[in-house]
């Protein structure tokens, strides 16, 4: 493209501050949006600048900021083409933040460790004696590990073998073992907007088509899952059903019955995360599992250890028939072997310890959910949201636009996740998701940062609504 043609395209308001900042984020929209296409190569530095009448130095700053985003790509002697980022490794990913440097990090949604994660750990390291006479492998899962996992699928009314459970590496991991081996490049994968991001990441990588399904704080529209499993054609639908991760919403068993019997009649396999699922904080309608309305071997079902136990517990697993779970146990070897021994056995006392562990999560989460929204709506009232009965996160619907607002909350001291890292590239920009699995007083303090951020913009100076709109 041309230097006439970027300015004639980006619409910067000249006294917008800084102002590469503003040129980046333009020229960053009109990427996501198309009318710049992607690998289409940008004009010189030079050309820009004389066009926009700025200096070199200020569209250098500019460009510099899209290559760190991941919406340039240039190499020396050929110039400067437009790309779009990865999401699972772009820089300004807020996942990839690290401990250490000062911010509170509300962009991860994992809580601490409970207080019995000690004494099951000192357990299962006198178990260890008992494996040791073995190489430690097992692409299935120990076998004590995969009989709990199927108690505890049989005590919630799915029968359920130790032979149709695989232990994986995280439910991260199974997501990846199950859309890894059903899912081929141009295929179909439903996922709900907004979503788990991860799984997304793993969608693209297998060179799927992502079809977004729009979900609220009120939960799934039927109609919509069903119509889009029929039209798309999916191979495979990815629902969080169970407290859903960012929104809170939790699927009543009907919609479930008729997500299920839908996908039966697409031909759609159901990659159920039930992750959350064991952290309801107040009394809410009972529900089934969704593999209790599946009547033809469709739906998959996941877990992990991470939110009802800890996060550094990278432990999870799939719940599905004894001959996929083999051929996913078969596929896993080109990631890895197995899983580790001591962590499942932590894994083991854990289970026998579950209603310890749900009544000290409902305590400490509530406590915690109870502070934020405190906090929110006495600091925050333009900011709206459901209060979820269960789950980690808080799904905010804001008055301004949450890229420039996370950009801007991390000059302040805390780093949070935008909305559009729940949703396709470009969408979600008006919502922001707050984790409550972090102490209130924590929270509080967040709280107080987020609304200096929201009032003064990254570099301290007061800013309007309408002016952050103008930097993305």
């Amino acid at each position: 493209m041309s230097a006439a043609q970027v300015a004639r395209l980006v619409d910067v308001d000249p006294a917008a501050r800084p102002y590469y900042r503003a040129l980046a984020d333009g020229v960053r929209g009109l990427i996501m949006d198309g009318q710049i296409p992607v690998r289409v190569r940008m004009p010189a530095e030079r050309h820009l600048a004389e066009t926009l009448n700025v200096s070199r130095t200020t569209v250098t700053a500019a460009y510099d900021l899209l290559r760190e985003r991941g919406y340039l790509d240039s190499r020396q002697g050929s110039g400067s083409w437009t790309a779009l980022p990865d999401p699972a490794t772009a820089p300004d990913n807020p996942w990839l933040s690290t401990d250490g440097d000062g911010l509170i990090q509300l962009q991860c949604a994992a809580p601490p460790a409970p207080t019995i994660l000690r004494a099951a750990m000192t357990e299962a390291i006198e178990d260890i004696p008992r494996y040791g006479m073995g190489n430690g492998y097992d692409p299935m899962g120990l076998p004590v590990l995969r009989e709990r996992i199927a108690a505890f699928y049989t005590a919630k009314g799915v029968a359920t073998r130790p032979e149709q459970i695989v232990v994986t590496t995280g439910s991260q991991h199974a997501i990846q073992l199950v859309i890894g081996l059903l899912v081929g490049a141009g295929d179909a994968v439903i996922v709900e907007s907004p979503t788990y991001p991860h799984a997304m990441d793993v969608a693209r990588h297998r060179g799927a088509r992502i079809v977004p399904v729009g979900i609220s704080h009120e939960g799934w529209q039927q109609d919509l899952v069903a119509g889009a499993m029929r039209q798309s054609g999916a191979r495979l639908a990815y629902l969080m059903p169970d407290f859903h991760n960012p929104t809170g919403a939790l699927m009543e068993d009907q919609v479930r019955a008729v997500v299920v019997g839908a996908a039966r009649r697409a031909g759609t396999m159901l990659l159920v995360d039930e992750t959350w699922a064991e952290l309801a904080l107040d009394e809410v309608p009972r529900t089934s599992p969704v593999a209790a309305f599946d009547t033809d071997s469709r739906v998959i079902s996941i877990g992990s250890a991470s939110k009802l136990w800890w996060g550094g517990l990278r432990i999870g697993w799939i719940r599905t028939t004894a001959a996929l779970a083999r051929r996913l146990a078969m596929f896993r070897s080109a990631v890895d072997i197995a899983s580790p021994v001591l962590e499942q056995l932590v894994v083991v006392r854990l289970f026998d310890r579950l209603e310890e562990t749900r009544a000290e999560r409902r305590r400490t989460l509530r406590a915690s959910r109870d502070a934020l929204v405190s906090g929110l709506r006495e600091h925050l009232p333009e900011w709206t949201f459901t209060v979820p009965r269960g789950g980690g996160t808080l799904w905010i619907r804001l008055d301004t636009n949450a890229t420039p607002l996370a950009e801007a909350a991390a000059t302040h001291g805390v780093r949070v996740a935008p909305g559009p890292w729940f949703g396709l590239e470009g969408t979600l920009e008006g919502y922001l998701r707050l984790p409550y699995t972090q102490p209130p007083g924590l929270l509080a303090e967040a709280v107080t940062r987020l609304r200096a951020a929201r009032r003064h913009g990254p570099t301290g100076t007061a800013v309007s609504a309408d002016s952050l709109i103008a930097m993305v």
